[in-house]
């Protein structure tokens, strides 16, 4: 596991770097474009350090060509950013269609083409249009329709030239953080139901969305459209006691197996999902379970929406069981099982990310086991630095030298069928609660200079070489030489007569 390995991925694997509309673009409130639910929480919260605000962030809106000047030097071969619903449909319908919007995303979406560079759009990356929210956002069934619209004329817009389409990012971050947890907006700090609740409406939105697709363009298209779930790796406590193995298994079914489950396996939750939640609203003394069910019709239409698997990945967790609490209601508690930081390896910008690398390869291995071999992309791997890093950022060479190989590994020793490595981030950016005070990015970005000059840092010329190299072929000095010595190379051994002799 510690040995680092050599070689290559095959031709034609995805290179790739990540963005998303609310931390890069800013232009918050330029050309009709109206609030999303992260505009409005920023303008608000006094929890974000320097109550800092995605308002002007990197300006991209403004900078497409400096955008696309990053990705040309990086010779990536695709870049994945997502769409600003509410810059496209103002007030989340159709009716409130901003041509300015579309002007933009065709813009760069054009530039990307000519370079050669594969778009790879998100459709939702968090940032609900204010006024949809206000109508109950994704405690609203009807968002999924509302949803669906706009996936819809984004499809028959942008279409043409994107061939790679993810519905959602995170929706487990979605329902918990924004829904369990309260600490994303809309902020509803509801544990025991609201996750669950709307991770059933994210659901059936995304099979929309997809039948959607599939009906009306991929004959004439001919995309992949899938959906970027989240997913830590979790290492049992102690691998030889059973309980402990089942509980790891249960911690990667209530995080990705939520949503992967009914999407790449039956079209319905996991069994340890439905038992644990079921059994936990027993004791409750409810008369149904919290988690909801999908009747048969919804999960043949659910089963299946998916062409890829796309992983999001950053770090591992040691997990050991645990009977939690029945009180307060809680998706945390109906897990019962506890997690710690793996404690043997480096600690980065943020609290409780350890850079874990051999966690993706043994992530990777299990997605492979658990859903039938699906080609794999690795839509987000990445650390956070100090955004006071300009240039040096070694920490982060060595979190992609270490991870990527992870990777290399799982693809060229376990038979995983990895296809793409999109790498986060292009730049720093807004970084969600952790405002401006830390950077995902290989380019760095001075947030106090009104021009927010980017400079690429030690990690782009590393990556730049990792895709150049397509891998980490094996250096010159660390290859076996074959061959002969000269004609008259004397061969011989040696002794000492100290050694050797045996005279008393």
């Amino acid at each position: 596991i510690k040995l680092y390995h050599y070689g290559s991925f095959p031709q034609g694997f995805s290179w790739g770097v990540s963005s998303s509309a609310y931390q890069i673009e800013g232009g918050w409130n330029a050309d009709g474009k109206m609030p999303s639910i992260w505009d409005t929480f920023t303008h608000n919260s006094t929890s974000i350090p320097g109550n800092a605000d995605g308002n002007v962030s990197c300006d991209s809106y403004h900078r497409v060509d400096e955008d696309l000047y990053m990705l040309r030097a990086l010779r990536v071969k695709s870049y994945r950013f997502s769409l600003s619903w509410s810059r496209i449909f103002p007030d989340g319908r159709h009716t409130s269609l901003n041509q300015k919007g579309v002007d933009y995303y065709n813009r760069l979406l054009d530039g990307l083409v000519a370079y050669n560079i594969t778009p790879m759009v998100t459709l939702y990356y968090w940032d609900l249009p204010q006024a949809l929210q206000d109508l109950g956002g994704w405690e609203n069934a009807d968002t999924i329709n509302i949803f669906n619209e706009f996936c819809d004329f984004c499809f028959s817009t942008f279409g043409d030239r994107v061939k790679f389409w993810m519905t959602f990012n995170q929706p487990q971050t979605i329902a918990w953080s924004g829904y369990g947890l309260g600490q994303f907006p809309p902020n509803v700090k509801n544990p025991g139901t609201a996750p669950y609740r709307v991770a059933h409406n994210l659901i059936k939105a995304h099979a929309k969305a997809y039948h959607t697709y599939d009906d009306k363009y991929r004959k004439s298209q001919g995309g992949l459209v899938s959906i970027a779930l989240n997913a830590d790796w979790v290492e049992p406590k102690d691998v030889n006691v059973p309980r402990e193995l089942m509980a790891a298994d249960r911690a990667l079914q209530f995080q990705l197996g939520w949503f992967a489950h009914p999407i790449f396996k039956n079209g319905d939750y996991p069994d340890a999902m439905k038992w644990q939640v079921g059994n936990k609203s027993e004791l409750q003394t409810l008369s149904e379970s919290r988690l909801p069910s999908f009747n048969e019709e919804e999960k043949s239409f659910i089963r299946g929406t998916a062409d890829v698997f796309c992983i999001n990945h950053y770090t591992t967790k040691i997990v050991h069981h645990a009977t939690l609490r029945l009180t307060p209601e809680s998706y945390e508690y109906d897990r019962d099982l506890s997690e710690t930081e793996e404690g043997d390896s480096p600690t980065t910008a943020i609290k409780n990310q350890r850079a874990v690398a051999w966690g993706l390869r043994r992530l990777l291995s299990w997605i492979k086991e658990e859903y039938g071999d699906p080609e794999i992309y690795i839509t987000e791997n990445g650390v956070a630095t100090d955004t006071k890093t300009t240039y040096d950022d070694s920490a982060r060479v060595f979190y992609y030298k270490t991870y990527v190989d992870e990777a290399l590994k799982a693809h060229n020793l376990d038979g995983v069928n990895v296809k793409g490595y999109i790498a986060t981030s292009l730049m720093d950016s807004f970084e969600w609660l952790n405002g401006y005070k830390v950077g995902f990015g290989f380019h760095h970005v001075d947030f106090t200079n009104p021009n927010l000059p980017r400079t690429p840092k030690y990690s782009a010329h590393f990556y730049y070489q990792v895709i150049k190299n397509n891998g980490f072929p094996m250096p010159e000095d660390e290859k076996m030489i074959y061959g002969h010595f000269c004609k008259d190379f004397i061969w011989s051994t040696a002794t000492a007569s100290y050694q050797v002799s045996c005279l008393d």
